[in-house]
């Protein structure tokens, strides 16, 4: 059986209510969705707003039509839930410094919020693809497998985004003196 069969096979036992199969399909779609997310939205409505993906996808299933369609249905339900939440929200402005008295390094926070905001400047496509490579931690292979694109388009996606990523960060801050 190959990667799509054993897909199918997943879908068709969850459209079941098989718990298993959920469960399954959960832990391997829930990065592709969160990184998706984490595209267009602040990380902690990512994070919350992951767990209402699933729950809209599992009420909607028995509109899927092919069982392996379901990676590019399932980034296509994200993608709406990601346009419709930043909408509806009044966007979030972030930690302020003098929130950060946790013991948090303030620098790499400063360089991880940069890195987020390049990495959000950039086309969707690259900016998709990143996100699940480097945050998500998956590899080239399991993003093409979990979102439906090519193995070739996912190279290309992850060798230009992070060709555009690097010109950003070479970028210095406005303001920041040198």
């Amino acid at each position: 059986m190959d990667a799509t069969e054993t897909l199918a096979a997943l879908v068709k036992a969850a459209r079941t209510g098989q718990r298993a199969a959920l469960e399954a399909l959960y832990r391997r779609f829930a990065p592709v969705v969160h990184g998706i997310l984490l595209a267009r939205l602040q990380p902690a409505d990512a994070d919350d707003l992951t767990q209402d993906v699933f729950e809209t996808a599992l009420a909607r299933l028995s509109s899927l039509r092919e069982d392996a369609a379901f990676p590019g249905w399932i980034a296509s339900i994200a993608r709406h839930a990601a346009l419709d939440a930043a909408r509806r929200r009044v966007p979030l402005t972030g930690v302020a410094m003098d929130d950060l008295t946790d013991g948090t390094d303030v620098e790499a926070h400063v360089e991880a919020r940069r890195a987020m905001e390049a990495i959000r400047s950039l086309p969707e496509a690259y900016r998709e693809t990143l996100l699940l490579r480097l945050v998500e931690g998956l590899t080239g292979q399991e993003i093409a497998e979990r979102t439906g694109l090519a193995p070739g388009s996912v190279r290309v996606n992850l060798h230009r985004g992070m060709a555009l990523l690097r010109a950003a960060l070479s970028t210095p801050i406005r303001g920041a003196s040198t």
